[in-house]
């Protein structure tokens, strides 16, 4: 791999390293499945969260791969030690990973789990992937470069798709399927014709990527590692993943703790749901 300069956020992914993270977190996700498919224990973390034997098996299989592809850059994990942030605001570049997105989806086997990879420079997610192993399917998107889908081997460029007319499309919005739900439910109440679908885990990110959704505002809490790596795929392909209350996008790294605001990820700005939002945030108070 060779790396970018230090003002060329996006550059440092080559299309050779792209093709061996692909396929590195797509052996990760088999071997998560492999667990899926038998029983399995649940522990609880310090913080009441659940974590797995595939939690863990997705941690040391990515981190690994990093370190086998990129050994100079450092890489944080969501089940890795903690780092002080005396540390981590060293770091121009690092990847950010969250092993197994959705845990309590795997737990429920409900299939909305997703390993995600996130490359961050100067706190901004410059390269995402996120790989579904239920779906079989990887999204993966760079700054400056694109976005795509790959399933069974074929992969295809994806991008948002325009905010359509409400008086004859419903807009398509994301939401949790366990988090935020008065919030959201104000937030909808003040929105034109739309349809709400529920997922779980950074899916809902890649899909209004992809262009199968517009909007999907995020109330209950989250950590930088859960939408870093969609949040590079949104962007590369067109969208925006903002503060929910300043509108700013999302930053990464710049503060001791790695929770994120509430977020809004959306394929196109409109008065009308960032003034719905607004009124949301403003009635949760």
């Amino acid at each position: 791999m060779v790396s970018a300069a230090p003002g060329e956020r996006g550059a440092f992914v080559t299309p050779a390293a792209r093709e061996r993270l692909l396929a590195g977190v797509e052996a990760a996700g088999e071997a998560v499945m492999a667990i899926y498919r038998r029983p399995f224990d649940v522990e609880t973390k310090a913080d009441d969260s659940p974590v797995t034997e595939a939690d863990l098996c997705a941690h040391h299989a990515l981190v690994d791969l990093l370190g086998e592809v990129t050994p100079e850059v450092p890489v944080l994990s969501e089940e890795s030690e903690d780092v002080p942030y005396a540390t981590r605001r060293t770091w121009q570049r690092y990847w950010l990973v969250d092993p197994l997105d959705g845990t309590k989806e795997f737990i429920r086997r409900s299939g909305d789990f997703t390993l995600n990879v996130a490359l961050i420079e100067d706190g901004v997610p410059t390269f995402g992937l996120v790989h579904a192993p239920t779906l079989g399917v990887s999204w993966f998107g760079q700054l400056g470069e694109g976005a795509w889908r790959r399933e069974a081997g074929e992969t295809r460029a994806i991008g948002v798709r325009p905010l359509p007319d409400p008086a004859f499309e419903a807009w398509r919005v994301m939401g949790s399927r366990s988090h935020g739900l008065s919030a959201l439910a104000s937030f909808l109440e003040r929105l034109p014709c739309h349809a709400l679908v529920s997922r779980g885990s950074s899916l809902k990110l890649c899909l209004v990527a992809e262009g199968s959704a517009d909007l999907y505002p995020r109330f209950g809490p989250t950590s930088e590692w859960d939408t870093a790596a969609a949040q590079a795929v949104v962007t590369a392909a067109g969208g925006q993943v903002l503060d929910a209350g300043s509108l700013k996008p999302l930053r990464c790294n710049r503060q001791d703790s790695l929770l994120n605001p509430a977020f809004i990820a959306c394929g196109e700005r409109d008065p009308r749901w960032e003034r719905a939002l607004a009124e949301s945030l403003v009635e949760g108070d």
